[in-house]
């Protein structure tokens, strides 16, 4: 099958990408490999062309997952993984000097079985290491033909524009979703005067609007525990929100989460939405999503519906907020 196409960089891609964290870890029990690679070579097949994974995801597992799963396919679609955020001497944590960089690069080369990656993003911006020698170092990387384009994760427009100054970045990844709205702050315009391509994470909320989310009921491990919207009392607050949205949805034929990510790809065509499922149905709703066209009175509609206050409880506890530089929303909370 094929999909609509998107720029991102050098590369054409499908518009809806797929992020692969949540086959590895994340959101309660993972599946097993062998159901995993069924989901992503599923994806290759509905017509995905871009797998996004990062050395953080599962210890390093899920990039041996798509080493195992879909390798052998390494010619339909582009492949980004992330550096920065990572187990550092069996610690998470950030590390963003030239040295930590390369050793991270270079374990995910071995981790995913080849010889270069299409995309890599650093992760997160590490506060102690200047942009501009983090940058340089996949900088080096790329003329040393291991990667074929910088990205950038859940940075700000200032620290975009001082990387861009250093090499040229292809994407820059944030979190982006009718209820999470920070990009709008800055980073999308600076992203569209600059000729980057922006790639949403999250784009269904981290289930929230995709049916998921029903109480806080979560599984051991899952790092909604770690995130106040998703914990009470503010949750039944912002399920309120959600009903309303999903009866917006099944009014017009589509399901919460079709309508979420139509939304993402209503903001312009250099978005490219990258949700994550462990679901092969869920998988092919998603992608059925990139044949939906919204008109102006539902894009209305659906900002009324997350309006300002919509949606309470910071999005981010404390210590993962500490790593985020993208900018914050007016009267954002905080945790």
């Amino acid at each position: 099958m094929t999909l609509p196409t998107r720029t991102l960089g050098p590369f054409t891609v499908s518009a809806i990408g797929l992020g692969c964290m949540n086959l590895s870890h994340a959101y309660g029990v993972p599946p097993d490999e062998a159901e995993a690679g069924k989901l992503l070579n599923r994806a290759l097949d509905l017509g995905v062309t871009l797998l996004d994974t990062a050395a953080l995801y599962g210890g390093g597992g899920n990039e041996r997952l798509l080493a195992q799963a879909v390798m052998h396919r390494r010619t339909e679609f582009t492949l980004a993984s992330k550096c920065v955020l990572d187990l550092h001497d069996g610690q998470r944590g950030l590390d963003g000097s030239p040295a930590a960089i390369a050793r991270t690069l270079e374990g995910s080369l071995v981790r995913l079985g080849v010889d270069h990656i299409d995309l890599y993003y650093l992760h997160r911006l590490d506060r102690r290491v200047p942009i501009e020698d983090s940058v340089g170092a996949l900088a080096r990387a790329v003329e040393a033909g291991k990667i074929g384009a910088i990205g950038l994760s859940e940075m700000s427009a200032a620290t975009i524009a001082r990387a861009q100054a250093v090499h040229p970045i292809a994407a820059v990844q944030s979190e982006y979703s009718p209820v999470v709205r920070n990009p709008e702050v800055a980073v999308l315009d600076t992203c569209r005067r600059l000729g980057i391509g922006f790639v949403a994470f999250s784009p269904v909320a981290r289930g929230l609007l995709a049916g998921a989310v029903r109480s806080e009921d979560y599984a051991p491990g899952d790092i909604r525990l770690m995130m106040p919207r998703f914990r009470e009392p503010q949750l039944t607050h912002n399920l309120r929100a959600v009903a309303t949205f999903e009866a917006l949805a099944a009014a017009l034929g589509h399901t919460p989460a079709q309508l979420a990510l139509a939304w993402v790809l209503a903001r312009g065509d250099d978005v490219v939405p990258i949700p994550g499922t462990t679901s092969i149905a869920h998988l092919e709703e998603d992608v059925a999503a990139a044949a939906i066209r919204l008109d102006a009175e539902t894009l209305t509609a659906m900002d009324r519906i997350f309006a300002p206050g919509a949606i309470r409880g910071p999005r981010y506890a404390a210590a993962m907020q500490a790593q985020i530089d993208t900018e914050l929303l007016p009267d954002e909370e905080l945790a």
